[in-house]
C-alpha cells in the first residue's frame, strides 16, 4: 500500500486526474488551475452539491469503494436531470483519514470516472484534505438547460397527473439486506472488512449469499440517474409541470411538491410500482412493502406531474407509472388504500438531522 503522504496533495490530484478526457465543449479549463472555466452561451447554468459521510451515508464494511464513487457522482447527476437539465461538469472534494492508501483512493476515483464516462460529464476540479473521522465525499455538479425547459418543484396544478419512474422501496430493501448480513457477520465473529484492516469491501460482500436478491443490492450500491426518462419525455413532447428525484422517499418528495405548488394530492396504493424481489424480502422481514415504498430513500427515480392533456403521450412510455393526481390544497395529501380508505401522507423518509 502506498501512503498518501508520499505524493502530497498536488501529487495525489495529478495521479487521480491525469489525462482526464474532456467530453463537453463548454469545458474551457479543467483540473490544474485555481478554478475551472466553462462557457455555457445561451444556456442556463444548474448547480447542485451533495456530501456523503462515512458512518452516516455509507458503511465501508459492505460498500465497495468503486461502487461508492460511482454512486456519489450519479446522485448529483440525478439532481440535474430532475430539473430537466443535462449534467456537464463536476468537482470532487475528499476528506481522507490516514487509514486510506493511494490505491484505495484510486479505487474510489475509478467509480467516479466510470460514472463521468457513462454520462458524458467532465471532472474539472476539487479538493482534498485530512480527516479525523474517516472518509467524506463532497461533489458539486454543474449542468445546463434552456430557460424555457427547466422544471421546478412549484409548478404542479390541480388535476395534473402524478407520475413516478422505475420502482419504489427497492434501494431501501437492499440496504436492509446488507445491514442484516452485516449484523449476522458480527454475531458470528466474522471480521469486519474496511475500517481497521485497510481492505476494501468487495471481500465482505462476496462472503454473503445474496442469490436471487442481486437487483436489490444493485439498486442500493450502484443506482442510475434516469437520463433515459428525460430523453423519452422530450421525444414525446412532454414537459412536466413539476419534478424532483426520489432521494429521501416518495412521501417526502410528494409533500415538497405539494407545499411549493400549494396543492394537495391523491396517490393510489395499488398504482405504486413495486419490484417482486423487494416485496418478497419485505414479507420475509415482516415489513409492510407499501410503507417501504413510500418512505424508503435512495431510489433516485423521477417523481413528476404532467398536464392531464399529456395522458395519451404518457401511457406508451416504458417504466413510467401514473400513480395519482393533484388536488386542491384543502383536500390534503392522501394515499388511497386498496379498499378506498384515505390515509394522510406523512413525511417519514430520510431527514439528515433527525436520524440517529
Amino acid at each position: 500500500m502506498t501512503q498518501i503522504s508520499s505524493l502530497g496533495e498536488f501529487g495525489l490530484i495529478r495521479r487521480l486526474t491525469d489525462k482526464l478526457p474532456q467530453q463537453q465543449p463548454s469545458t474551457l479549463r479543467g483540473v490544474g488551475d485555481d478554478a475551472a472555466v466553462m462557457n455555457f452561451g445561451d444556456n442556463q447554468v444548474l448547480m447542485t452539491t451533495d456530501m456523503l459521510l462515512e458512518g452516516i451515508h455509507f458503511n465501508l464494511e459492505y460498500v465497495p469503494l468503486k461502487h461508492l464513487g460511482y454512486k456519489a457522482a450519479v446522485v448529483n447527476f440525478s439532481d440535474i436531470y430532475a430539473m430537466n437539465g443535462t449534467p456537464t461538469q463536476i468537482t470532487v472534494s475528499l476528506g481522507l483519514s490516514q487509514r486510506f492508501s493511494i490505491e484505495q483512493v484510486e479505487e474510489l476515483y475509478s467509480g467516479i470516472r466510470l460514472a463521468c464516462e457513462r454520462y458524458g460529464v467532465d471532472l474539472v476540479g476539487g479538493d482534498t484534505c485530512a480527516s479525523m473521522t474517516g472518509l467524506t465525499i463532497s461533489i458539486t455538479c454543474l449542468g445546463i438547460a434552456k430557460a424555457d425547459e427547466i422544471v421546478y418543484r412549484n409548478g404542479a396544478k390541480e388535476n395534473d397527473l402524478i407520475c413516478v419512474t422505475g420502482n419504489l422501496g427497492t434501494a431501501y430493501m437492499g440496504l436492509l439486506l446488507l445491514e442484516r448480513e452485516r449484523q449476522a457477520w458480527a454475531q458470528s465473529d466474522s471480521k469486519a472488512v474496511g475500517q481497521q484492516s485497510g481492505q476494501t469491501a468487495e471481500r465482505s460482500v462476496s462472503e454473503a449469499v445474496f442469490e436471487g436478491k442481486e437487483y436489490l443490492l444493485e439498486r442500493q450500491l450502484k443506482p442510475e440517474a434516469r437520463r433515459d426518462i428525460i430523453a423519452k419525455l422530450r421525444k414525446a413532447g412532454i414537459k412536466p409541470t413539476a419534478m424532483m428525484d426520489v432521494s429521501d422517499g416518495l412521501s417526502s418528495e410528494l409533500l415538497h411538491i405539494c407545499s411549493q405548488s400549494n396543492v394537495g394530492c391523491a396517490v393510489y396504493e395499488d398504482k405504486l410500482p413495486i419490484d417482486y424481489q423487494a416485496a418478497a424480502l419485505a414479507e420475509e422481514m415482516n415489513l409492510n412493502i407499501v410503507t417501504c415504498a413510500l418512505n424508503g430513500g435512495e431510489d433516485y427515480e423521477l417523481l413528476f406531474t404532467c398536464s392531464l392533456s399529456d395522458y395519451e403521450k404518457l401511457v406508451p412510455l416504458d417504466d413510467v407509472y401514473i400513480i395519482g393526481h393533484i388536488t386542491k390544497t384543502e383536500y390534503g395529501k392522501h394515499l388511497i388504500g386498496r379498499n378506498g380508505e384515505e390515509i394522510n401522507i406523512i413525511a417519514q423518509g430520510w431527514n439528515a438531522f433527525t436520524q440517529e
